[in-house]
């Protein structure tokens, strides 16, 4: 566990940037960050982002959800360890109540590919998972499922969960996600979004993964 309190400045920047972004409010959403194959770091419960020392940022074993200290992690973090869990390429999480991506997930309205880059980036659609409390096994249940072949996921009244490889690949997620959600919404005025092929969709964000950010970073 080397550079474990700059990983816990990386979680601690990406919740300010969040604020910033306005894709969170106050203590609302959360961010965790993969350590290894073990371990994660994640915001804790009921702490204003702008306030956050790296000592308050929370050490998760994955595994069996113990963690260190007295400073409780996220309510939702039983969420995270099962992403990290079930998808073992994915080391950055974060829960928004982003405005368009939260309308969407208000009207149970599945996300079609409509722009470019969110088919590249996030796949070739953004599910709901049905509603259930937070904090339950329910909602864990039914998001990670509606996460599966996708980088962001909606959540049924409640807000969105976008993943990443690393931290700026999910912060662009939560972007993307908030642009082509509020694209949808705007082109419904307009007679309705007309979406892409999927089949093309899912070939673009196959692309992606394998090859275009690969190069993104080679280009560094």
């Amino acid at each position: 566990m080397n550079n474990i309190d700059q990983l816990k400045q990386q979680v601690i920047d990406a919740g300010l940037k969040l604020v910033e972004e306005g894709l969170v409010a106050r203590t609302w959403g959360n961010v965790s960050l993969r350590v290894d194959n073990e371990h994660m770091l994640i915001t804790p419960s009921g702490r204003k982002y702008e306030d956050l020392q790296p000592d308050d940022i929370v050490l998760v074993n994955i595994n069996t959800h113990k963690y260190e200290g007295t400073i409780k992690p996220s309510s939702e973090y039983k969420l995270h360890t099962e992403i990290y869990r079930t998808r073992k390429k994915v080391n950055a999480v974060i829960h928004t109540h982003q405005m368009n991506a939260s309308t969407l997930a208000a009207a149970h309205r599945e996300l079609p590919p409509i722009l470019d880059d969110m088919a590249q980036i996030i796949g070739p659609s953004v599910r709901v998972a049905p509603y259930a409390l937070p904090s339950t096994k329910k909602i864990v249940r039914e998001t990670v499922k509606a996460l599966k072949g996708r980088m962001a996921a909606m959540m049924a009244n409640h807000g969105a969960v976008c993943v990443g490889r690393d931290m700026e690949e999910a912060f662009v997620v939560c972007q993307v996600l908030e642009k082509a959600c509020k694209a949808f919404i705007e082109a419904e005025f307009l007679g309705g979004a007309k979406g892409i092929n999927k089949f093309e969709a899912w070939a673009m964000h196959q692309v992606y993964l394998r090859k275009y950010s690969a190069q993104t970073t080679k280009n560094k």
